[in-house]
């Protein structure tokens, strides 16, 4: 449940925004490419998300479709636009975004009565983000899908921290303290670890997650630490904590995206610990040596790939609808509820 748009991507990379002739159009918004990764890998998915009435709506609900992921709960918004997002490419570490979601984005107008309750209740894993709870009436249907879960084995908050939506961090705390108290698993990297507890440093940021619901049912804390790896620490005290994968950078931002799909897969497999986060972190840094985000997500061979070759850097296998080479198949929504919402 949250963001969805249109992401333009430079097809040259170096320059600044000013100096781009030529964008790549695809499906974007942290929710949906996480639903798209897991779909890569075999997951029945769905989102919950709003687009302006434009084409660039019927686009975005095309490609969902496409990519195997249930649309049904994607409604439109009469009064806004679908929302573009452009972004410069200067690899490795630097990829500053242009958000267009002025003066509102739809998925921002996702209303609590709206919600179907019984079909998140039921999807064995429930996915929601920090963007979600930036502005009403998207913040109190966040929350109530949340409260919804309660009890439920996987329901993950994404902190999603970008400082654009809020007026504040320091407004924006509550909110995730909140959101936390129904979740089971909080997944941030380092910023948005610090903007939801306070905590900088790994192990107490983890802790802090851990904390902040005041032992209600967060389970896991997972913080990404970009080059120096991923910690994911439990309430039971299990930990775990392993190093990136080398890969030569294309582009950054799908990489976190990449990384929840797998997290999610790794989770409902019943995988270790410290195998959920490898897969992982190989799915984030394969995305980061593509261009795109959605229609680079990998497949499990690819991953499997890349955990035995030692490197993200792999060549895209197949186009990004309808192709399924490997062992991650992305099946249509049919009839059948969706494991992931």
């Amino acid at each position: 449940m949250g963001r969805l748009g249109v992401d333009l991507y430079p097809l040259q990379t170096g320059v600044g925004l000013d100096r781009v002739e030529s964008f790549g159009r695809f499906l974007g918004g942290s929710a949906a490419n996480v639903a798209v990764a897991a779909a890569r890998l075999g997951r029945r998915t769905a989102l919950v998300s709003r687009t302006g009435a434009d084409p660039f709506g019927t686009y975005l609900r095309r490609e969902l479709k496409g990519f195997g992921v249930d649309d049904r709960w994607v409604t439109d918004v009469e009064q806004y636009q679908t929302p573009v997002t452009f972004c410069a490419l200067f690899p490795p570490d630097d990829f500053p975004l242009t958000f267009y979601r002025r003066p509102k984005a739809p998925d921002l107008e996702i209303h609590p009565h709206e919600l179907d309750l019984d079909a998140i209740r039921a999807a064995r894993v429930f996915w929601a983000t920090g963007t979600g709870l930036s502005a009403e009436p998207s913040r109190t249907a966040t929350l109530e899908a949340l409260r919804a879960r309660s009890g439920r084995e996987v329901t993950v908050l994404d902190l999603d921290w970008r400082p654009m939506f809020w007026t504040d961090p320091a407004a924006a705390r509550p909110y995730y303290r909140q959101a936390l108290r129904h979740a089971t698993v909080a997944v941030g990297n380092l910023d948005e670890c610090e903007v939801a507890t306070g905590e900088r440093e790994p192990y107490a940021a983890a802790r802090a997650l851990l904390a902040s619901d005041g032992g209600q049912g967060l389970r896991l804390a997972v913080v990404k630490q970009g080059p120096a790896g991923v910690l994911a620490l439990a309430a039971d005290g299990t930990c775990a904590e392993v190093p990136p994968l080398p890969v030569d950078v294309v582009n950054g931002l799908g990489a976190g995206d990449a990384f929840g799909g797998a997290l999610v897969d790794g989770l409902l497999a019943g995988r270790d610990l410290e195998e959920v986060l490898r897969r992982a972190n190989a799915a984030g840094a394969i995305v980061a040596g593509r261009l795109a985000c959605s229609s680079a997500m990998p497949y499990a061979a690819e991953i499997a790939e890349a955990l035995a070759t030692g490197t993200g850097t792999l060549p895209e296998a197949g186009a990004h609808r309808g192709d399924t080479p490997g062992s991650g198949t992305a099946p249509g929504s049919g009839g059948t509820p969706p494991e992931i919402g």
